[in-house]
């Protein structure tokens, strides 16, 4: 979905459960989706302090229901667990580390921004629509390009929202390169990460995610399977 799309499907959300949501009175559906949660005792320990996570995991989960991830054969949601865990021991605030569990459902799902707004309110859903690629710009470099240019613009918060996304990529890259020779495809995400990296040097100097992040390259570079 183009950027500008998005941000006006974001924008025509209810403005009651957005209300009710920063105000600690959780909308029905994310009460029922919390309370299912709790029951099952399926989120991680620093997600229960945090409600708006809590819900967000769960719909991650929900939604990510069935995919793996390439580099281990691992639920998909692990990703987006591990980017809420980044976030949320940097001492992000509860809709940023939302908005890191729930980065991947409009790109990898049928999931719509509209319904992203509804559920968790405008701040994650603009969130998730910032590190979200722009589907209709085919030449894949180009895409990533427009990307790192829309996260850039859209603030602080989804700065560490697509660094933390970095860093868990990055060491899937690394699990990987373990287990065998990186193709192009693969190659293409290490540049990416390589000029995300480089832009996240001046967005957010001297911040522990850049760290992380060139300290994952690295070691990605190292491998036997980075070599051509």
């Amino acid at each position: 979905m183009p950027e500008n799309a998005a941000r006006d499907a974001v924008r025509r959300a209810d403005a009651e459960d957005v209300k009710a949501v920063y105000s600690g009175a959780l909308p029905n559906t994310l009460t029922h989706m919390v309370s299912t949660l709790a029951r099952e005792d399926k989120h991680p320990a620093f997600a229960r302090r945090l409600p708006l996570t809590r819900a967000a995991l769960a719909f991650a989960d929900e939604r990510h229901a069935g995919q793996r991830r390439e580099a281990d054969d691992a639920p998909f949601v692990t990703h987006p667990i591990e980017v809420a865990s980044l976030l949320n021991d940097a001492g992000y605030p509860d809709h940023v580390i939302a908005a890191g569990a729930l980065h991947d459902v409009i790109e990898d799902t049928d999931t719509e921004p509209r319904e992203i707004s509804d559920r968790f309110g405008s701040k994650v859903a603009l969130l998730v629509t910032a590190v979200t690629d722009n589907p209709s710009i085919e030449d894949k470099a180009e895409r990533k390009a427009a990307l790192r240019s829309q996260v850039a613009r859209a603030g602080e918060e989804a700065v560490a929202v697509f660094a933390a996304d970095k860093i868990s990529k990055a060491r899937e890259l690394r699990l990987r390169g373990s287990r065998e020779r990186f193709d192009s495809d693969t190659r293409a995400k290490i540049e990416h990460y390589e000029a995300s990296l480089e832009m996240l040097e001046e967005l957010m100097p001297g911040h522990a995610f850049v760290d992380q992040l060139r300290t994952e390259l690295e070691a990605v570079r190292a491998l036997p399977a980075s070599r051509t």
